[in-house]
């Protein structure tokens, strides 16, 4: 059985050590099955899941993993400034280090938001079982600037900072700082991936809260129709940016109805 509280593991990639979490049966993972990699938000951490990957891993009978990158939650602090393509880097530096220093070969890739679009990336270069986003992004809206500019303010003026002290510690000043001026600067208003996509040949689900405030819904119909691989999309009603925490019933309905499937395919 697996168990519900996730065994910590420390991670040592390109020479930074990273906080992880497994989900998993026993001290392995499972042969011959795929592990639900799990892929946080650009303000979360492992902590941010809760009881999610264990609920989903229990109804898939599957081994799940998240990590926290670096600057967030228990890994190390970041050490130089973000660059607009720090989504490219953490897809296509980071991730697949992480896997390999996980042991983990075969994926089912879970991200939200910032970590949707990390996975998004990372599907188009390398092979995965499947890809799942919520709220993940692939080009810049107005509707997300207002929605990190409301951020900012609630940083400055609320215990927001408090709150994400709680996770991040003294990284949190910084981490913070780092998604908002990252997204708010000149720079990165051309940001756009749609193009890339064209390499995920995975099957892919496409997930977002209908009242998302960090994206509107072309964020989900122009990330399907980019995608060479068969795709699903599915908005979540009186739902905002965060699906699997306002409506976890119906999200694991949705994600083991898209993953059942699969998963008896012969690979």
């Amino acid at each position: 059985m697996m168990a519900t509280a996730p065994e910590t593991l420390w991670l040592s990639v390109h020479g930074r050590t990273l906080r992880a979490a497994a989900w998993r049966r026993d001290a392995q993972w499972q042969s011959a099955r795929p592990v639900l990699v799990f892929l946080h938000e650009g303000l979360g951490c492992i902590e941010f899941w809760r009881d999610f990957p264990a609920r989903l891993g229990a109804e898939l009978a599957l081994d799940a993993f998240a990590w926290d990158r670096l600057g967030y939650g228990g890994s190390e602090p970041l050490d130089e400034p973000r660059t607009p393509a720090y989504l490219h880097h953490e897809a296509h530096d980071w991730m697949p280090a992480v896997l390999d220093a996980a042991g983990i070969e075969d994926a089912i890739l879970i991200g939200h938001s910032d970590g949707g679009s990390i996975a998004l990336l990372y599907a188009a270069r390398f092979p995965v079982r499947a890809c799942i986003t919520m709220a993940a992004h692939a080009f810049v809206e107005a509707h997300t600037l207002a929605g990190i500019a409301a951020a900012d303010r609630a940083f400055a003026e609320t215990d927001l900072a408090k709150k994400l002290a709680r996770y991040h510690g003294d990284k949190t000043e910084s981490i913070f700082r780092a998604w908002v001026d990252t997204w708010q600067h000149p720079d990165f208003r051309d940001w756009n991936i749609e193009a890339e996509l064209s390499g995920i040949q995975a099957p892919t689900l496409v997930m977002q809260g209908a009242s998302d405030e960090y994206g509107t819904t072309d964020q989900v119909h122009r990330i399907a129709a980019a995608c060479s691989a068969p795709t699903q999309t599915a908005l979540v009603p009186d739902c905002g940016h965060t699906p699997y925490r306002e409506r976890p019933e119906e999200v694991l309905e949705v994600m083991t109805g898209f993953l059942r499937p699969l998963l008896a395919r012969p690979l």
